[in-house]
């Protein structure tokens, strides 16, 4: 099957799957509409983690083992971020992709790319400030041992990771949780939109949820915090079953 013929094939599982809970409480949905729902909330959100992490975690290695000054400022500062408003977030990345801002010959306002935009900038701090803690926990034991049998820096980093990989699994965790999660800069940066048809182009659970409440259906916006909730618990039971064949590896 051709690549895009897949792509194009995902809403329509994913829509095929919510059905069950839709029936449930006996509400129906236009074809397509809530796997659409569901692709761009987890293409956005995993896109913003998986790229978060790739500057978190070398980032928290790098703080956790290395000395400096301010490296407790450092700390702090990152460990606060964790704590910032996410309305904050939304309205910065929203002006920073505008005609007026620096990224707005990108075109990229009420976008997903805006989106994932936004939301890296809210699973940064809880996955860094998460994995340092994780990194810093490792004895020192460890790194020395690494060091004894000649390992390079990078050797002593990657002896580290390992041994705070559960560490770094709940940071991943946690940033995926604030990122699916995530309804007001996603709002601000994303639109909430949808095409003629229903097939969200910008729309995610959070928002379509809100957007559900709004209007008296609370019917619908429980079906789709059902979904929401499934997929969390999804991605957390992945997660902990590639640690478990880590740990049995």
């Amino acid at each position: 099957m051709p690549f895009e013929a897949t792509v194009q094939s995902v809403p329509a599982l994913l829509d095929a799957a919510a059905r069950p809970a839709a029936s449930l409480f006996g509400v129906s949905f236009r074809d397509g509409y809530v796997g659409s729902v569901i692709a761009v909330s987890l293409y956005v959100s995993l896109t913003a983690v998986a790229l978060s992490t790739l500057v978190s975690v070398p980032a928290a290695v790098a703080i956790g083992l290395t000395e400096f000054p301010g490296k407790e400022f450092v700390k702090s500062v990152v460990n606060t971020g964790m704590g910032f408003p996410s309305v904050v977030v939304g309205l910065v990345v929203l002006f920073a992709v505008s005609n007026q801002g620096p990224l707005g010959s990108l075109e990229l306002i009420f976008t997903r790319e805006a989106m994932i935009m936004s939301q890296f900038v809210l699973a940064t701090p809880p996955i860094t400030a998460i994995s340092l803690a994780a990194v810093s926990g490792v004895d020192d034991g460890v790194r020395d041992a690494a060091r004894v049998l000649g390992g390079t820096r990078v050797d002593v980093a990657l002896v580290v990771i390992k041994e705070a990989r559960y560490g770094i699994a709940t940071a991943v965790l946690a940033g995926f949780g604030r990122a699916i999660s995530e309804v007001g800069s996603v709002l601000i940066v994303g639109g909430n939109i949808t095409s003629a048809d229903g097939i969200s182009k910008t729309r995610t659970l959070t928002t379509a949820i809100q957007l559900e409440a709004r209007q008296g259906q609370y019917e619908t916006a429980m079906v789709l915090g059902a979904v929401l909730v499934a997929l969390v618990l999804i991605v957390n039971a992945i997660v902990v079953r590639f640690g478990d064949r880590g740990v049995a590896g």
